[in-house]
């Protein structure tokens, strides 16, 4: 055992010990100090061998699966590895990989981790012009994509070598040729910790994509801490709900589960669908569940008590935006268990959380994680109670990005005062709990007060007639702004004068005068980033220009539209 797996060994093992204990572990745990780490080689290789327990398990919604042990993932990695090499990948090479949940991403991201090659993971969501984009910015030389994929590359990185899994076109290798290729890996020499191992495109809410640079310790080693806040232990069946090509996809599909040792569970499914989700909890004993809000708002569609004795879920975990009071609630009331909330970026691993052990407060994202100190900055820079999200950079945890690799203005800009800046804002109570407020850019100003998206949105899809909201200001001559709500209905409603007053009316006797929603519009879809994140910038950009049009949206309303609104608050 090298010195550095030794301690990475020794900083895991105290985070399993201490999983219900976050007090000791936030005092105790120190990130492991590395010099040379393979993470593929030293952790992974190290744990697969003679280990025959299921590391990766694939089902889908036809009842078909796939299984591979510990054991086998590692002699097939060793395979890809040798046949990538064969290809020409070598150390640093930057190779893009557009491939769904299938055996063969696994297989991938070990190999190139093993060869020291720099991976550039992407959702089979991009278009042509995504892909060039990141071809281009991304300075691709090889290319290993699934056969559905092909022809978005036609006329496209005619420099790069191109491996296809599935059935291969003209000028694409075949993934299968791996399997001529021997089980046992040699690699070309020792990989530093800091050496480059993935670059991120994020999901770009309110601007152009930001390339982000990982190392080999950023993401396998700080994911550490993703480990810890989803509770997971050596033998869990953990699911994760999200695509390949995110970063959350890394995050709890591959390093936060096989840093403990867990089993990574996968639903296939071409669209979701909530009885067909907790069907596969229930038949495959998964232990734990982590999911975007937005499958938590279907799964509570549904009737969840029916499953209570029928499933074997131990952890639950929201992710990606955060999660409403109500589904914590409902949750909670149908399985008796705590659906936890956390944060993170793409630029880092899980920074703030709900451990298991930590008592929950309702619409608190937790507190910081072992192994991250953070502020809230005011509009000075300095340390309060609410304010912007940081890093404190003179105790700089493990999980943070290098910097943005094709922007050193913004990673100056991001970096600067001796924090790395999230553009996120929150506050903190006296117990040091964090309640997320909004994004820096999606908070504003109404009457002079400041308006969080997010709590004005946790009221509304409170109502039953609400699936999902956003709020974004609406130009108004005598406020300046008011909060406007975009809604997408719930299955069996339709579009109203009379459904918007009642809405209007909810949330008008739920929330304090100046924080009243004051209009609202019902719309088929909310516009999301391909990561699914609501874009409220282009939903703001939407009610500027209707105002300087004097135009309204099909089925938008205002409380000047319903006199009785103001008759019931006198």
């Amino acid at each position: 055992m090298t010195r550095s797996l030794d301690a990475f060994l020794h900083a895991r093992d105290l985070l399993l010990r201490l999983r219900a204990d976050p007090a000791s572990a936030t005092a105790e745990f120190r990130w492991p100090q590395l010099d040379e780490f393979n993470w593929a080689l030293d952790h992974f290789d190290t744990l697969a061998h003679d280990n025959e327990a299921t590391a990766l398990w694939i089902v889908g919604d036809d009842g078909s699966e796939q299984k591979r042990s510990f054991a086998q993932l590692s002699a097939r990695s060793n395979q890809v590895a040798n046949f990538l090499r064969a290809e020409g990948v070598k150390r640093g090479d930057r190779v893009l990989m557009v491939l769904g949940n299938e055996p063969a991403l696994w297989e991938t991201m070990l190999a190139a981790i093993k060869l020291g090659a720099v991976l550039i993971p992407a959702t089979a969501l991009l278009t042509p012009e995504d892909l060039q984009d990141r071809i281009e910015r991304g300075e691709v030389r090889h290319i290993v994509a699934a056969a559905a994929q092909l022809p978005k590359f036609a006329g496209l990185a005619g420099h790069c070598s191109r491996v296809c899994v599935g059935t291969p076109a003209e000028g694409w290798t075949d993934f299968a040729e791996s399997l001529d290729h021997p089980a046992q890996f040699a690699p070309d020499g020792p990989t530093q910790a800091d050496d480059p191992l993935l670059l991120y495109f994020t999901s770009g809410t309110t601007s152009k994509p930001k390339l982000v640079l990982h190392t080999h310790q950023s993401y396998p080693v700080g994911h550490l801490s993703t480990m810890y806040w989803i509770g997971l232990r050596p033998g869990d069946v953990h699911l994760n709900i999200s695509s390949p090509g995110w970063a959350k996809h890394a995050w709890s599909c591959f390093f936060a589960p096989w840093n403990a040792g867990a089993c990574v569970f996968i639903y296939n499914s071409p669209r979701f669908s909530a009885p067909g989700l907790l069907a596969a909890l229930s038949a495959h004993r998964v232990t734990s569940l982590c999911a975007p809000p937005t499958v938590w708002r279907m799964l509570i569609q549904e009737e969840l008590p029916a499953w209570r004795d029928k499933i074997a879920l131990r952890e639950l975990i929201g992710a990606g935006e955060p999660l409403n009071p109500e589904i914590l609630e409902q949750v909670q009331a149908a399985w008796g268990l705590r659906l936890r909330d956390g944060y993170g970026q793409t630029e880092t691993s899980a920074q703030i959380g709900n451990p298991p052990g930590l008592p929950l407060k309702p619409g608190s994202m937790g507190r910081p994680l072992p192994g991250y100190r953070i502020a809230l900055l005011d509009p000075d820079g300095r340390e309060a109670d609410e304010g912007e999200v940081a890093i404190d950079l003179r105790e700089r945890p493990t999980g943070l990005m290098v910097g943005y690799i094709d922007n050193p203005e913004k990673t100056a800009e991001v970096m600067q005062g001796g924090y790395y800046r999230t553009g996120d804002t929150a506050a903190r109570d006296a117990d040091g709990y964090l309640t997320f407020v909004g994004r820096a850019d999606d908070v504003f100003k109404a009457s002079d007060y400041r308006i969080s998206p997010f709590e004005l949105e946790s009221v509304m899809i409170e109502h039953e007639a609400v699936l999902e909201a956003a709020i974004v200001p609406s130009p108004d001559p005598l406020r300046l702004a008011v909060p406007k709500a975009y809604v997408l209905l719930a299955p069996g409603y339709e579009p109203s004068r009379s459904l918007a007053e009642a809405v209007l009316g909810y949330a008008r006797r739920q929330l304090a005068p100046y924080k009243r929603v004051r209009r609202i519009e019902f719309v088929d879809e909310l516009p999301k980033t391909i990561s699914g994140k609501i874009r409220r910038v282009q939903l703001r950009a939407q009610e500027v220009e209707r105002h300087a049009a004097g135009a309204r949206g099909a089925h938008e309303y205002r409380e000047e539209d319903f006199p009785s609104l103001k008759q019931e608050a006198a």
